[in-house]
């Protein structure tokens, strides 16, 4: 077969029966969803990427035996999803090419299709993004990794994850060696992974897990390379047993810890990795070796297939989009976080312990930790905060009294980072101002996405912080074309972007535009009704009153 390890030929799915190998490298036809369920149970297909494409397929296999009839698809692509719990790539193909069910058994095919010519791009996307991280991370020398279990064409469909990242570092000249994890029980990192990287010709040694941390605890070890079965809303991580330790032992080492998976496994319906299903498989993949017995009979066994590794252990989670997850992220964004804080403090936008900053991080936000002097912030100073409910995730400090307006805007929009700031132009212009502040004319306009005329609305400053983020919310979902920016009634103003830089440029313009106003005496105001729900229906709090 050539780089590509699943295909579809003659209504057939085929693939390699991993269960031969190392010794034999044998093709697999599969033509029934029974099949389909079997070669994924019994681990002849494995690997998230792989066993997603290979359930998608067994649709197929469904519509056209059923014609397409949606009650008896439907129960058969349910017994595909049961048939591996953890990795959510599984569930989330099968939905996918279902979904074109309505559109006949030929929809559902071509579904499929896509999906397969899909993952080799996602994968090579993903490696050298992660190739980039480790180069960054770890500059300077010719690089030794450890990688866990197997990630490379084999549990994909081609090139691979976080052996797809390896292949790209090697063919780059910067790769001196890999270590591989035997993986146990079922050896995948010894009749697998060291199978693959001798194809690839990739140096490297094979070793017992036991002796992971002991080989990073004697330097030779740069960085850990892992793939991924499922990761969290939070950035919990689910893959094969004993990636866990391996997370602790290079936290304990200070060596990075990375994580390469396509974005088809970033389950964000499940909040934390305490709530991960974690499949248990049969006693005798540990009481027997090769067929033979090395336990006693009727030992009583623990076999989880999976662990799940907390977010704090992660370095990165990196995915073809980008790094989503991880303490790289976290660094990174209180780094640029507090940079852009110490500015706007010098330009008097955010005095004494006024204003906060926030990037978001997939399902989380860094946000400035609160009571502090933005002039003097560190990147030790952010708190990360989840989206959905701004409650904490780690970090040291509180998190800003404002968290809940910036939760609010990245829960109703796709925003990036938030910037809430107090310049004294725009603050004075929103104190007894109705709803909405028009302005016309000015070419800065053009800085919140308008030609000629911008609405920005007024919200009142109300003393539960938590209600200002709720009026937001909802204002913002019921206008998904409102500006990207907002006052709040004396207490300043909000502005979001797709970056950082956007953020702060767009409060810079807004800022900019009240201040003309005022030189000018233009203040166009919209017509609004004062009273209303974003208008302040009392003496709004000064921005020294109002709690950071």
């Amino acid at each position: 077969m050539s780089e590509s390890s699943i295909a579809w030929e003659d209504g057939a799915l085929v693939t390699i029966d991993q269960r031969g190998l190392p010794h034999e490298l044998r093709e697999l036809r599969i033509t029934t969803v029974d099949q389909v369920i079997d070669a994924i149970s019994t681990l002849a297909v494995r690997g998230a990427p792989a066993i997603g494409v290979a359930g998608a397929f067994g649709v197929v296999l469904a519509a056209q035996k059923f014609g397409g009839d949606i009650e008896e698809v439907t129960a058969e692509a349910q017994r595909i999803v049961a048939a591996r719990p953890t990795a959510v790539n599984l569930a989330w193909a099968v939905q996918r090419v279902l979904a074109r069910l309505p559109e006949g058994a030929e929809a559902v095919l071509a579904a499929a299709l896509e999906l397969l010519a899909e993952d080799g791009r996602v994968n090579r996307a993903a490696a050298a993004r992660a190739a980039d991280l480790v180069q960054e991370l770890v500059p300077g020398r010719p690089l030794r990794v450890l990688t866990h279990c197997n990630t490379g064409r084999l549990a994909t469909t081609a090139h691979g994850t976080a052996i797809g990242a390896l292949r790209e570092l090697h063919a780059r000249d910067v790769l001196e060696s890999v270590l591989v994890d035997e993986t146990r029980p079922l050896l995948q990192g010894a009749r697998l992974t060291a199978w693959e990287l001798a194809e690839a010709g990739i140096p490297h040694r094979l070793t017992i897990d036991s002796a992971a941390a002991w080989a990073m605890a004697t330097g030779q070890v740069d960085a850990v390379l892992v793939g991924a079965d499922r990761i969290t809303a939070d950035g919990s991580v689910a893959n094969k047993i004993g990636t866990y330790p391996l997370a602790l032992a290079a936290r304990a080492h200070g060596i990075p810890f990375i994580v390469v998976a396509p974005e088809s496994t970033l389950d964000p319906a499940t909040a934390t990795g305490a709530e991960i299903v974690v499949e248990e498989r049969s006693a005798h993949e540990i009481t027997h070796v090769g067929g033979v017995a090395t336990a006693p009979a009727g030992t009583a066994v623990f076999n989880p297939a999976f662990d799940v590794t907390p977010p704090e252990l992660v370095t990165a989670v990196v995915t073809e989009d980008g790094i989503r997850y991880g303490t790289v992220l976290t660094a990174a964004a209180g780094a640029a976080i507090a940079a852009t804080a110490r500015g706007l403090y010098d330009r008097d936008w955010m005095p004494g312990t006024a204003g906060n900053i926030s990037v978001r991080a997939g399902e989380r936000a860094v946000v400035t930790g609160s009571g502090l002097s933005k002039g003097e912030l560190t990147a030790a100073d952010m708190v990360t905060v989840n989206v959905a409910d701004s409650a904490k995730v780690s970090g040291s400090r509180k998190p800003s009294a404002e968290t809940t307006i910036h939760t609010a805007v990245y829960r109703a929009t796709d925003a990036a980072a938030v910037v809430h700031v107090h310049p004294p132009y725009a603050t004075a212009l929103s104190v007894g101002a109705p709803d909405r502040l028009r302005f016309t004319g000015y070419e800065l306009i053009k800085g919140l996405g308008a030609t000629e005329t911008v609405d920005i609305p007024v919200f009142a400053n109300h003393a539960e912080v938590a209600r200002i983020g709720a009026d937001i919310e909802r204002h913002l979902i019921e206008h998904p074309d409102s500006p990207p920016a907002l006052f709040i009634a004396g207490h300043g103003i909000t502005t979001w972007g797709a970056s950082l830089e956007q953020a702060r440029d767009r409060a810079e313009c807004l800022e900019a535009m009240s201040r003309l106003a005022h030189l000018t005496g233009r203040r166009e105001i919209d017509p609004g009704t004062p009273g209303t729900d974003r208008h302040p229906d009392r003496t709004p709090q000064s921005s020294q009153e109002q709690p950071k």
